[in-house]
Protein backbone atom coordinates (compact mmCIF):
# COMPACT_ATOMS: atom_id res chain seq x y z
CA UNK A 1 0.00 0.00 0.00
CA UNK A 2 0.99 3.39 -0.93
CA UNK A 3 2.51 5.72 2.39
CA UNK A 4 -0.50 7.52 3.66
CA UNK A 5 -1.14 10.41 6.16
CA UNK A 6 -3.46 7.79 7.77
CA UNK A 7 -4.45 9.72 11.71
CA UNK A 8 -4.73 6.37 14.35
CA UNK A 9 -7.54 8.49 15.67
CA UNK A 10 -9.25 7.75 12.47
CA UNK A 11 -11.32 4.71 11.03
CA UNK A 12 -8.74 2.07 10.05
CA UNK A 13 -11.43 0.76 7.55
CA UNK A 14 -13.73 3.27 6.48
CA UNK A 15 -16.81 1.88 3.86
CA UNK A 16 -18.59 4.67 2.44
CA UNK A 17 -22.04 4.48 0.37
CA UNK A 18 -20.70 0.70 -1.04
CA UNK A 19 -22.87 -0.72 -4.41
CA UNK A 20 -21.81 -4.10 -5.79
CA UNK A 21 -24.14 -5.84 -8.76
CA UNK A 22 -23.42 -9.41 -9.96
CA UNK A 23 -25.44 -8.92 -13.37
CA UNK A 24 -28.73 -7.82 -12.34
CA UNK A 25 -28.71 -8.76 -9.06
CA UNK A 26 -28.10 -5.70 -6.79
CA UNK A 27 -26.12 -7.56 -3.77
CA UNK A 28 -24.97 -4.00 -1.97
CA UNK A 29 -27.23 -0.96 -1.91
CA UNK A 30 -24.93 1.50 -0.25
CA UNK A 31 -23.58 0.14 2.48
CA UNK A 32 -21.14 2.93 5.15
CA UNK A 33 -19.74 1.67 8.27
CA UNK A 34 -16.39 2.95 9.96
CA UNK A 35 -13.91 0.89 11.78
CA UNK A 36 -11.31 2.31 14.55
CA UNK A 37 -8.35 0.32 15.23
CA UNK A 38 -8.76 -2.49 17.99
CA UNK A 39 -12.09 -2.51 17.33
CA UNK A 40 -14.19 -5.46 16.59
CA UNK A 41 -17.51 -5.57 14.13
CA UNK A 42 -19.68 -8.23 13.95
CA UNK A 43 -21.49 -8.80 10.50
CA UNK A 44 -24.77 -11.08 11.03
CA UNK A 45 -27.65 -11.46 8.93
CA UNK A 46 -29.36 -13.83 6.50
CA UNK A 47 -28.09 -15.77 3.66
CA UNK A 48 -27.37 -14.04 0.91
CA UNK A 49 -27.74 -10.22 2.52
CA UNK A 50 -24.51 -9.20 1.23
CA UNK A 51 -21.87 -9.50 4.01
CA UNK A 52 -19.35 -11.88 2.67
CA UNK A 53 -19.68 -9.77 -0.49
CA UNK A 54 -18.98 -6.69 1.70
CA UNK A 55 -15.84 -8.19 3.25
CA UNK A 56 -14.48 -9.55 0.37
CA UNK A 57 -14.57 -5.69 -1.35
CA UNK A 58 -12.86 -4.79 1.91
CA UNK A 59 -9.40 -5.84 0.23
CA UNK A 60 -10.14 -6.33 -3.43
CA UNK A 61 -10.88 -9.60 -3.60
CA UNK A 62 -14.13 -8.19 -5.04
CA UNK A 63 -14.67 -5.10 -7.08
CA UNK A 64 -17.39 -2.50 -6.22
CA UNK A 65 -19.39 0.28 -8.81
CA UNK A 66 -19.35 2.71 -6.85
CA UNK A 67 -18.61 4.18 -3.22
CA UNK A 68 -15.36 4.02 -1.22
CA UNK A 69 -13.78 1.94 0.84
CA UNK A 70 -10.56 3.59 2.49
CA UNK A 71 -8.11 1.19 4.50
CA UNK A 72 -5.94 3.55 6.36
CA UNK A 73 -6.36 6.19 4.68
CA UNK A 74 -5.35 4.49 1.31
CA UNK A 75 -8.51 3.72 -1.21
CA UNK A 76 -9.13 0.03 -2.07
CA UNK A 77 -10.42 0.28 -5.14
CA UNK A 78 -7.79 2.69 -6.52
CA UNK A 79 -6.49 1.24 -9.78
CA UNK A 80 -3.00 1.74 -8.88
CA UNK A 81 -2.71 0.51 -5.55
CA UNK A 82 -0.67 -2.32 -5.25
CA UNK A 83 -2.79 -5.10 -4.35
CA UNK A 84 -0.31 -7.46 -2.52
CA UNK A 85 0.87 -4.69 -0.49
CA UNK A 86 -2.67 -4.10 0.30
CA UNK A 87 -3.09 -8.16 1.31
CA UNK A 88 -0.63 -7.87 3.58
CA UNK A 89 -2.09 -4.83 5.46
CA UNK A 90 -5.41 -6.75 5.34
CA UNK A 91 -5.53 -10.66 6.02
CA UNK A 92 -8.43 -12.87 5.34
CA UNK A 93 -9.77 -16.33 6.35
CA UNK A 94 -12.61 -18.18 4.26
CA UNK A 95 -14.52 -20.94 5.56
CA UNK A 96 -12.84 -23.13 3.52
CA UNK A 97 -9.37 -23.63 4.99
CA UNK A 98 -7.79 -22.88 1.45
CA UNK A 99 -4.28 -24.68 2.72
CA UNK A 100 -2.13 -26.44 0.00
CA UNK A 101 -2.61 -30.31 1.01
CA UNK A 102 0.93 -31.36 -0.05
CA UNK A 103 2.06 -28.60 2.21
CA UNK A 104 3.05 -29.39 5.87
CA UNK A 105 1.85 -26.78 8.27
CA UNK A 106 4.43 -25.23 8.81
CA UNK A 107 5.25 -24.84 5.13
CA UNK A 108 1.79 -23.63 4.36
CA UNK A 109 2.43 -20.69 7.24
CA UNK A 110 5.74 -19.78 5.58
CA UNK A 111 4.64 -19.48 2.05
CA UNK A 112 3.75 -15.98 1.44
CA UNK A 113 6.36 -14.19 3.69
CA UNK A 114 8.92 -16.06 1.43
CA UNK A 115 7.13 -15.86 -1.82
CA UNK A 116 5.83 -13.13 -2.30
CA UNK A 117 7.30 -10.54 0.43
CA UNK A 118 11.02 -12.11 -0.10
CA UNK A 119 11.81 -12.43 3.34
CA UNK A 120 14.71 -14.33 4.74
CA UNK A 121 13.55 -17.95 5.25
CA UNK A 122 14.96 -18.41 8.48
CA UNK A 123 13.25 -15.16 9.59
CA UNK A 124 10.06 -16.19 8.57
CA UNK A 125 10.60 -20.09 9.57
CA UNK A 126 10.66 -18.59 12.98
CA UNK A 127 8.07 -16.70 12.91
CA UNK A 128 5.77 -19.04 11.40
CA UNK A 129 6.85 -21.39 14.55
CA UNK A 130 5.75 -18.76 16.95
CA UNK A 131 2.30 -18.36 15.15
CA UNK A 132 1.83 -22.05 15.26
CA UNK A 133 2.37 -21.63 19.08
CA UNK A 134 -0.25 -19.11 19.12
CA UNK A 135 -3.25 -21.08 17.47
CA UNK A 136 -2.01 -24.06 20.06
CA UNK A 137 -0.65 -26.25 17.38
CA UNK A 138 3.32 -26.87 18.78
CA UNK A 139 3.97 -30.41 17.57
CA UNK A 140 1.58 -30.21 14.56
CA UNK A 141 4.34 -28.32 12.46
CA UNK A 142 5.41 -31.39 10.25
CA UNK A 143 1.65 -32.47 9.95
CA UNK A 144 0.04 -32.27 6.19
CA UNK A 145 -3.83 -30.45 6.30
CA UNK A 146 -4.80 -34.14 5.54
CA UNK A 147 -3.83 -35.25 9.00
CA UNK A 148 -5.67 -32.27 10.95
CA UNK A 149 -9.01 -31.67 12.01
CA UNK A 150 -11.27 -28.93 10.46
CA UNK A 151 -10.63 -26.72 13.34
CA UNK A 152 -7.05 -27.55 13.30
CA UNK A 153 -7.17 -26.48 9.86
CA UNK A 154 -8.35 -23.57 10.41
CA UNK A 155 -6.61 -22.43 13.32
CA UNK A 156 -3.16 -23.36 10.45
CA UNK A 157 -4.90 -20.70 7.81
CA UNK A 158 -5.12 -17.74 10.85
CA UNK A 159 -1.70 -18.66 11.63
CA UNK A 160 -1.06 -18.40 7.62
CA UNK A 161 -2.82 -14.91 7.43
CA UNK A 162 -1.03 -13.45 10.30
CA UNK A 163 2.40 -14.59 9.09
CA UNK A 164 1.87 -11.34 6.73
CA UNK A 165 1.19 -9.13 9.81
CA UNK A 166 -1.68 -7.47 8.88
CA UNK A 167 -3.54 -4.57 10.70
CA UNK A 168 -6.74 -5.74 9.60
CA UNK A 169 -8.10 -9.50 10.07
CA UNK A 170 -11.18 -10.33 8.22
CA UNK A 171 -12.91 -13.49 9.01
CA UNK A 172 -15.82 -15.13 6.42
CA UNK A 173 -17.92 -17.44 8.12
CA UNK A 174 -14.46 -19.55 9.10
CA UNK A 175 -16.31 -21.53 11.79
CA UNK A 176 -19.35 -22.44 8.88
CA UNK A 177 -17.96 -25.58 7.56
CA UNK A 178 -16.94 -27.16 11.41
CA UNK A 179 -18.16 -29.71 13.79
CA UNK A 180 -19.42 -28.13 17.07
CA UNK A 181 -16.92 -29.70 18.88
CA UNK A 182 -14.19 -27.47 16.82
CA UNK A 183 -15.80 -24.38 16.48
CA UNK A 184 -14.73 -22.99 19.83
CA UNK A 185 -10.57 -23.71 19.58
CA UNK A 186 -11.30 -21.63 16.74
CA UNK A 187 -13.38 -18.63 18.51
CA UNK A 188 -10.64 -18.69 21.36
CA UNK A 189 -7.84 -17.97 18.76
CA UNK A 190 -10.20 -14.80 17.36
CA UNK A 191 -10.88 -13.99 20.70
CA UNK A 192 -7.37 -14.01 22.15
CA UNK A 193 -6.31 -12.18 18.77
CA UNK A 194 -8.84 -9.38 19.78
CA UNK A 195 -7.93 -9.15 23.61
CA UNK A 196 -4.32 -8.39 22.08
CA UNK A 197 -5.37 -5.05 19.90
CA UNK A 198 -5.97 -6.76 16.61
CA UNK A 199 -8.89 -4.67 14.67
CA UNK A 200 -11.74 -7.46 13.46
CA UNK A 201 -14.17 -8.07 11.01
CA UNK A 202 -16.52 -11.25 11.35
CA UNK A 203 -19.41 -12.52 9.00
CA UNK A 204 -20.11 -14.77 11.55
CA UNK A 205 -23.73 -17.13 13.09
CA UNK A 206 -21.92 -17.34 16.19
CA UNK A 207 -24.43 -14.92 18.06
CA UNK A 208 -22.87 -15.71 21.52
CA UNK A 209 -19.40 -14.79 20.35
CA UNK A 210 -21.15 -12.17 18.70
CA UNK A 211 -22.67 -10.83 22.16
CA UNK A 212 -19.02 -11.43 23.91
CA UNK A 213 -16.45 -10.00 21.70
CA UNK A 214 -17.89 -7.36 19.19
CA UNK A 215 -17.62 -3.31 19.67
CA UNK A 216 -20.40 -3.12 16.95
CA UNK A 217 -23.10 -5.66 15.44
CA UNK A 218 -23.98 -5.34 12.11
CA UNK A 219 -27.40 -6.74 10.65
CA UNK A 220 -27.95 -6.49 7.45
CA UNK A 221 -30.55 -7.67 4.81
CA UNK A 222 -31.41 -7.74 0.83
CA UNK A 223 -27.72 -5.40 0.91
CA UNK A 224 -28.38 -2.46 3.40
CA UNK A 225 -27.06 -2.23 6.83
CA UNK A 226 -30.67 -2.14 8.25
CA UNK A 227 -29.53 -1.79 12.13
CA UNK A 228 -26.59 -1.60 13.97
CA UNK A 229 -25.23 -1.12 17.85
CA UNK A 230 -22.80 -2.56 20.77
CA UNK A 231 -24.17 -5.95 22.08
CA UNK A 232 -25.50 -5.07 24.67
CA UNK A 233 -28.67 -2.79 22.75
CA UNK A 234 -28.69 -4.54 19.96
CA UNK A 235 -29.22 -8.13 21.25
CA UNK A 236 -32.25 -6.88 23.50
CA UNK A 237 -33.31 -3.13 22.62
CA UNK A 238 -33.72 -3.67 18.52
CA UNK A 239 -36.05 -1.52 16.94
CA UNK A 240 -36.14 -2.37 13.56
CA UNK A 241 -39.01 -5.28 13.23
CA UNK A 242 -36.93 -7.19 10.58
CA UNK A 243 -33.63 -7.25 13.17
CA UNK A 244 -36.25 -8.12 15.72
CA UNK A 245 -37.25 -11.16 13.33
CA UNK A 246 -34.29 -12.38 12.62
CA UNK A 247 -33.09 -12.76 15.99
CA UNK A 248 -36.55 -14.24 17.31
CA UNK A 249 -35.42 -17.71 14.68
CA UNK A 250 -31.57 -17.59 15.91
CA UNK A 251 -31.69 -16.53 19.73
Amino acid sequence: MNETNWDPSQPIVSIQDVHKSFGELEVLRGVSFDVMKGEVVCIIGPSGSGKSTLIRCVNALNTIDRGSIRVEGQEVHDPNLDKLELRRKVGMVFQQYNLFPHKTALENVMMAPVLVLREPKGRVEERARALIRKVRLEGKEASYPGELSGGQQQRVAIARSLAMRPDVMLFDEITAALDPETVKEVLVTIRELAEEGMTCILVTHEMGFARELANQIYFTDRGVIVEHGPPATFFTEAKDPRTREFLSQIL
